[in-house]
């Protein structure tokens, strides 16, 4: 009896890939819908702060059409982890809202260095030398050292702004300690997640995103096919030296529908 094998799943970032701050990429709309129309399993991915819901209406607002079941978040990821493994911790967050807010639901948030058994950071646009001092004396006693993310810059309307790799860099900076853990891209965590999601192997999925050393590493890593588009922070010229390459490199998302994908 032949066996029908589900067509392909598709990983999609968000920033970069599909929108570009709440402005949708040209094709984006049009190219999803068929993909969905194909029958491919979709899961959307991010390291931003707003959570499945909010991410959820930012592209229901775009034209995009889906439920927060199908998008996955980096705090998601670090939240989850943190209920199973430090369920009683008193944190310090240093973070854009919503992470605060959210963690508090579950969490004891504190100032007082003596009493922080982990320093969560995350992109902090109100970052200053007193949150900094705060974080590097938890560490300094013993804090555990967490963050949703670390990338470098996010791709905004009209260029990019600084994110959690600054805050994370002035931290260990300053401490001496490394970052134990960055939940969200590439990291393993989100990737078990969205297999669950999908309910497929790695070999049978397409991770598409515009930044080399998350999205596409975060792929390459762990055995799905990649796809780069140049619409987000990454240019062609940066392909020449990266040890990490994609599969395909595509001027926008709307190239994906044309792929040879596993199947």
């Amino acid at each position: 009896m032949n066996v029908v094998k589900r067509p392909p799943g598709l990983i999609l970032d968000i920033d970069g890939a599909i929108l570009r701050g709440d402005q949708v990429i040209p094709g984006t709309v049009e190219t999803i819908a068929e993909l969905r129309r194909r029958g491919h399993p979709v899961v959307f991915i991010t390291n931003a702060l707003e959570s499945p819901t909010e991410q959820a209406n930012r592209l229901t607002k775009a034209g995009i059409i889906v439920s927060e079941d199908e998008i996955i978040t980096a705090p998601q990821i670090l939240e989850e982890y943190l209920r199973q493994n430090l369920p009683d911790a008193t944190i310090y967050v240093i973070s854009d809202s919503p992470l605060p807010e959210s963690l508090a639901k579950d969490f004891r948030l504190s100032e007082n260095p003596d009493e922080i058994d982990a320093v969560i950071v995350s992109c902090d646009r109100n970052f200053n030398f007193r949150k900094l001092n705060i974080g590097y004396q938890a560490l300094r006693l013993g804090a555990r050292f967490f963050a949703t993310n670390a990338d470098r810059t996010c791709p905004i309307e009209g260029g990019e702004i600084p994110d959690a790799a600054a805050v994370i860099g002035a931290l260990e900076g300053c401490s001496g300690r490394k970052v134990e853990l960055v939940a969200g891209k590439p990291s393993a965590m989100i990737v078990d997640m969205v297999l669950e999601q999908l309910g497929l192997q790695t070999s049978d999925c397409l991770m598409v995103g515009d930044r080399l050393e998350t999205d596409i590493l975060m792929g390459v890593q762990a055995g799905m096919s990649t796809a780069l588009v140049l619409t987000g922070v990454t240019q062609p010229e940066a392909l020449i030296h990266s040890p990490v390459q994609p599969d395909f490199v595509l001027n926008s998302i709307s190239e994906v529908s044309s792929l040879q994908t596993p199947s």
